[in-house]
């Protein structure tokens, strides 16, 4: 079985409604190894990774992108997740957290906490970037993420997100995402509704099917069609010419002070990817002298 991560995309029942089926375990397995994340960490980390993948996944403009970031008052702190169609990115605050299980689960929900807000940024290429912020609903992302499609895009959504993690490893993960285009039937919605639970389910699906297969099963009898399908990865866009000119936004003055203190230049980290780069005291006065 390929076990290469993807994003499907399939309609059901003539384009009465239109899904994604999203196999993410190689990019939440990457954001556990790059950010040492523990199990209940990597569980959040990963579900938002998926659902920022859902949300760029319906990009259309070149060089658009997305940005998720859920900060929901718990110890995990913000998550922050960045998508651009073929690619996600993410971190959290405080990926060691540590929490005892919920009816044998991963407590996501306590570790992300319900006390704030979802916000999602649409960088379109457009002089104004699209903004739409809910208040979370429980803090396990994909009800909060259903609820943003409803408020901010007026688009009634089931959302399900799932991943199987350790503190070791993320031996799964993935999503669905449906969404009944205007003049669907109530009968469909009714359909889709009684096969939500087995949505729950798809982490563990995953490890045996591939998510056309599951296409098929889960929606026999509602005409599935894919549409397509495309590769999903995490990966970061870091680099130094960007840390240099992250450098070089400081400002002078910002710039001289570094140059004054006594260590000998600066290093500056990706909080995507934790990659270091060192710029010596030579460095800053070349982006200095530039900058003036």
């Amino acid at each position: 079985m390929d076990n290469a991560d993807t994003v499907l995309h399939f309609t059901l029942s003539d384009g009465a409604v239109r899904g994604l089926m999203i196999r993410s375990t190689q990019t939440a397995r990457e954001a556990q190894r790059l950010h040492q994340a523990s199990a209940v960490a990597a569980a959040a980390l990963g579900r938002a990774l998926t659902g920022t993948a859902m949300l760029a996944a319906t990009l259309k403009e070149p060089g658009a992108s997305v940005t998720l970031t859920v900060d929901g008052g718990g110890p995990l702190g913000r998550i922050i997740c960045v998508g651009d169609g073929l690619s996600v990115r993410g971190l959290v605050t405080d990926p060691t957290v540590r929490l005892p299980l919920r009816d044998g689960k991963l407590d996501v929900g306590r570790a992300v906490g319900a006390q704030g807000r979802l916000s999602v940024v649409k960088d379109l290429r457009l002089k104004s970037p699209y903004i739409g912020q809910v208040q979370l609903v429980s803090g396990e992302i994909a009800a909060d993420l259903a609820h943003y499609y409803v408020q901010s895009e007026q688009s009634p959504s089931l959302v399900s997100l799932g991943i199987a993690a350790s503190d070791e490893d993320v031996t799964s993960s993935g999503g669905v995402l449906l969404q009944p285009m205007p003049g669907c039937p109530d009968e469909l919605i009714d359909q889709l509704e009684l096969r939500s639970p087995i949505f729950g389910e798809i982490a563990n699906e995953l490890k045996h099917e591939t998510p056309e297969t599951l296409v098929n099963l889960w929606f026999q009898g509602l005409t599935p069609v894919v549409l397509s399908q495309v590769p999903l990865a995490y990966r970061c866009h870091c680099s130094r010419p960007r840390m240099r000119s992250a450098l070089r936004a400081l400002g002078a003055e910002e710039l001289k002070r570094m140059i004054a203190d006594e260590v000998n230049g600066a290093e500056l980290v990706c909080h995507f990817c934790n990659r270091k780069y060192a710029f010596t005291t030579q460095d800053l006065q070349k982006i200095l002298d530039r900058a003036q």
